[in-house]
């Protein structure tokens, strides 16, 4: 049958009508996209993509839009089919579809989507996390079975997150209602805005029923994780840029969040809310912490000069009541990541939650040391059953009972995130020793009674040892820290060396070869290797002496003024690279060069004798058409000054 050219058109003009809708619906969900509106954008993308509509573009922003909401699962979907469309993806969406494996389980797909983003991101932090702890799944691990975890008894269908104390009550947040008969609905979450709500805490530990926080504190838009001063008189807590009825907006007339402070007035209830000075319309600051002297306070945000996604900040609280400039707590904690919900517990410790380091997927709660110069050490993830393959996060503990808090959005719970309580059955404890053996250099003997001193990563004395009769030492040292360990031995040169210690339970060793100051010298001693003369006083392919390598040659010069009958043979040696003849006149030139610098130097010529052997005598494989590493063929590029006569 001839095509008919009526039923043809028409058929065309559908096929352009059906494209052209699709392309509308895709222009309408971008826009609701750009606007943080991820669930109405998410139920656009759907449709069209359930239509068979395949779009590169598109399958990103529908996984992201699954992926900032901490739906996992269902943005690993999207990206499964983002990467079998094309699997050469930017190096951001590798790390995300890999967050999405884990939470589904599956750890070695997403360890080689960890390669790809590895090899792709260059310098980042969370690529060298990962290059640094293959074997993480190990050392979580090792660090998890140390809770005992219940539902909090008080969560909703909604979402519930994060927890403190303020007297007798347990304040959280909560999307549960607004308190009215119509609701403010977030479009991201598609949930009510959350408010602030606290729940009475009975003498049997339980918990009486929520009720509103405080209706100064609530606002029509979101009220949450706040933080109380010990004395219960000041709280700081985050909300969105909303105060006395006016809404702040950044350019893209987007609401942010900022942190805000109240204090009880002389009735006791909660007033004079005041934002803390340091917000700003243009980003977003959250989720307050204070140290223990509440002179500090920890937040999150993703102001100018973060690292990441959101990064950990503190700032000074000075005695007048003013605040410092916020510092960025830097790339010991922070990545290119989400650093979030910071908390600090009465024992000094920074516990925070990110999906920047080495985790079991979505956000990790992770543990780091508060030093005494407020640098922080032995950053652990604090292992499962706190930590799953969804999003955990907003951790809580009492240092002294070691119960608390902690929100996941973990599959069995009520709401989109739920409070969970746990009891630390016993510390992450890491215990490290340094342990090493003292040996003569020359020898390879054991140095028995070697006085060995340990130092900090400051060069701080710390404690003093020493070698046994097996030449073994050992001290008890600190996680994660870098030590340095300093031998001396009456007879020899002292000796010191660095290690950074293992961040898990175990032993380090660092042995250390000590050379004899006093060293025996005869008739074929080469005396390059005795002085530990390197063949670093030439160029490459050359056979002047730098002038920077005098003090190399000097120490045979002196030994030779110091033995005035001593004769040695310059020899000089090169690698198998350039041919045999150019070889033997490079290496001829050098020892030349070699001994007139010496004669130059007062030494007669008739002490010295200079010959060049090229490439005919290595000492390893590395001959022509081997393939070599640049030190191998730098064992070859010597030079020997063997002494003859005496």
């Amino acid at each position: 049958m001839k095509n008919n050219p009526l039923i043809y058109s028409i058929i065309l003009s559908v096929i352009v009508l059906q494209g052209y809708a699709q392309k509308t619906k895709l222009a309408a969900a971008d826009k609701q996209y750009e606007r943080y509106a991820y669930i109405d954008a998410i139920a656009i993308y759907e449709r069209v993509a359930n239509k068979g509509y395949k779009d590169e573009k598109m399958f990103q922003k529908l996984g992201n839009a699954y992926y900032f909401n901490a739906e996992l699962i269902k943005a690993g979907k999207w990206y499964s089919e983002l990467f079998t469309m094309n699997s050469n993806q930017e190096a951001e969406y590798c790390y995300r579809y890999s967050q999405c494996l884990k939470a589904e389980g599956n750890y070695s797909q997403a360890d080689k989507m960890l390669i790809d983003f590895n090899s792709k991101s260059g310098n980042d932090k969370r690529a060298q996390l990962f290059a640094g702890h293959k074997n993480y799944l190990e050392e979580i691990k090792a660090n998890s079975g140390r809770f005992n975890i219940t539902d909090l008894g008080i969560n909703s269908a909604f979402s519930d997150y994060g927890s403190s104390f303020s007297g007798n009550k347990l304040v959280f947040t909560s999307a549960r209602d607004t308190g009215g008969v119509s609701k403010n609905v977030f479009r991201w979450t598609n949930e009510s805005f959350t408010n602030l709500y606290s729940a009475e805490i009975k003498e049997d530990g339980t918990l009486g029923s929520p009720e509103h926080f405080n209706k100064i504190i609530n606002s029509k838009f979101h009220e949450s994780t706040p933080v109380f001063t010990k004395d219960d008189k000041t709280m700081y807590f985050t909300r969105n840029n909303y105060l006395s009825g006016k809404k702040g907006k950044d350019s893209k007339e987007i609401t942010l969040l900022k942190i805000y402070k109240s204090t009880r007035n002389t009735e006791g209830e909660w007033d004079n809310v005041v934002a803390l000075p340091f917000n700003s319309d243009s980003y977003s600051i959250a989720h307050p912490a204070l140290s223990v002297n509440e002179k500090t306070l920890y937040f999150s945000s993703d102001m100018p000069g973060s690292i990441g996604q959101s990064d950990l900040f503190q700032v000074a609280i000075n005695s007048d009541g003013s605040y410092g400039i916020p510092q960025n707590l830097g790339n010991t904690i922070n990545t290119e990541g989400k650093e979030t919900f910071p908390f600090i517990s009465k024992d000094n410790q920074l516990y925070f939650a990110s999906d920047g380091r080495p985790g079991l997927g979505g956000l990790d709660v992770y543990v780091a040391n508060i030093e005494s110069d407020t640098s922080f050490t032995n950053i652990q993830n604090v292992g499962s059953p706190i930590n799953s393959a969804d999003d955990d996060f907003a951790f809580f503990i009492d240092s002294k009972s070691r119960n608390g808090f902690f929100t996941s959005n973990r599959a069995g719970g009520k709401g989109q995130d739920d409070i969970y309580k746990f009891t630390e059955t016993h510390k992450l404890s890491c215990e490290q020793t340094l342990t090493g053996v003292i040996l003569d250099k020359e020898t390879n003997k054991i140095v028995p009674d070697a006085k060995l001193s340990l130092f900090d990563e400051k060069f701080q004395f710390l404690k003093e040892a020493a070698s046994n009769h097996n030449g073994n030492y050992s001290f008890e040292v600190v996680c994660g820290k870098t030590y340095y360990v300093r031998a001396e031995k009456l007879g020899y040169e002292t000796k010191e060396g660095n290690i950074a210690v293992n961040k898990t339970s175990g032993k380090s060793e660092l042995n250390l070869a000590l050379e004899q100051r006093i060293k025996s010298i005869s008739i074929e001693t080469d005396l390059a290797k005795t002085l530990n003369i390197p063949m670093i006083y030439f160029d490459l392919d050359k056979s002047f002496i730098r002038k920077d390598a005098s003090f190399e040659l000097t120490k045979l010069l002196v030994v030779m003024q110091e033995y005035p009958k001593m004769k040695i043979d310059i020899r000089s040696y090169t690698d198998s690279r350039e041919t045999a003849q150019y070889n033997k006149f490079l290496s001829e030139r050098r020892a030349k060069s070699t001994m007139e610098w010496l004669v130059k130097k007062g030494i007669g010529a008739n002490r010295l004798n200079a010959r060049g052997y090229g490439e005919t005598k290595l000492v390893n494989k590395c001959s022509n058409g081997v393939k070599c590493t640049e030190e191998e063929h730098q064992a070859n590029r010597r030079s020997e000054f063997v002494i003859t006569s005496m």
